[in-house]
């Protein structure tokens, strides 16, 4: 038979964080924080002059300019609070970053008809933030 070992919480078993994880995250916040820049200007654009971007005929999600400014607004502004919060390193923060992402994702995608290269740029983005969230958000936590 073989014992199993269970690790226990001793010095030893403490890792330094990799920094490749750390730039990763690190960079996920900053392109987070920017992703809601680009929201929040879309966002004002769209409302302070309502015939800036094409109109749409027969789209499903064919609200006027101004509930998509708002929209982008108020969805960059919580982006921007969540792309900072990533800086503390907590596993809450990397998944509300995940899920406002993914919001984002969404969000770009019904506006692409809209704004279709800002909108693929979004979401090119927000697909890297995602990436860089689950992928190296572990290596983080694993050093604290």
């Amino acid at each position: 038979m073989t014992d199993l070992h269970i690790p226990r919480d001793t010095e030893d078993d403490y890792r330094e964080p990799s920094a490749w994880a750390v730039g990763w995250i690190v960079f996920a916040a900053v392109m987070m924080v920017m992703i809601g820049v680009f929201h929040a200007i879309a966002g004002l654009v769209a409302i302070f002059d309502d015939d800036f971007f094409t109109q749409v005929r027969e789209y499903v999600f064919d609200f006027d300019a101004d509930t998509w400014g708002w929209i982008h607004l108020i969805l960059g502004i919580v982006l921007v609070i969540a792309g900072a919060a990533l800086f503390t390193g907590s596993v809450a923060a990397r998944t509300v970053g995940v899920i406002l992402a993914g919001l984002s994702m969404l969000a770009a995608f019904a506006w692409l008809p809209y704004y279709p290269i800002w909108a693929v740029v979004i979401i090119a983005v927000a697909v890297s933030v995602v990436w860089a969230l689950t992928v190296h958000g572990r290596d983080i936590t694993a050093g604290s």
